[in-house]
């Protein structure tokens, strides 16, 4: 996949880390969130925890803007310093592969079509997923923190 900067990053990368995958929106309610997962990413990433965003334009045009656009928002409004990938569809027949396999292929109770912007699937080491938190769950909330923890490399 593409990160905002334009460089290419290969999702194994990440194995052997915890990865909680986000499909993000710079203009949507639930924005604010980014905030919460920078304090997430700050408190867990020296453990092994790695928060992905992913910009999505699919659910109400809430990411209209380029990359670039899209990275300086996060940065200056909320000093995320998480990777971020470049906007892909979370749904539709346009499907990025990484949502194709998280919507479909995943275990039952995680897997389903990506609703709204935010949606946050916790995938661990051995790049499984294990969780998914629909977007009115707080990154911060106890539940999330508890998968988080549980998920982390040993």
């Amino acid at each position: 996949m593409e990160t905002l900067g334009g460089d290419t990053v290969d999702l194994s990368s990440f194995r052997g880390k915890a990865l909680l995958i986000v499909n993000t929106a710079s203009e949507c309610g639930y924005t604010p969130q980014y905030e919460g997962l920078q304090k997430l990413y700050d408190r867990y990433k020296d453990r092994g925890l790695v928060v992905l965003g992913v910009p999505s334009n699919d659910f109400g045009g809430q990411e209209p803007g380029s990359s670039e656009e899209i990275k300086t928002f996060c940065e200056t409004r909320f000093g995320v310093s998480f990777p971020m990938l470049a906007k892909v569809h979370a749904k539709g027949p346009e499907i990025a592969p990484l949502y194709r396999t998280l919507t479909t292929e995943s275990p039952e109770g995680i897997r389903g079509e990506v609703r709204w912007n935010f949606t946050k699937f916790l995938v661990d080491t051995n790049g499984t997923p294990v969780a998914r938190f629909e977007p009115k769950v707080d990154p911060l909330a106890p539940e999330l923190i508890s998968a988080v923890e549980q998920a982390l490399p040993q």
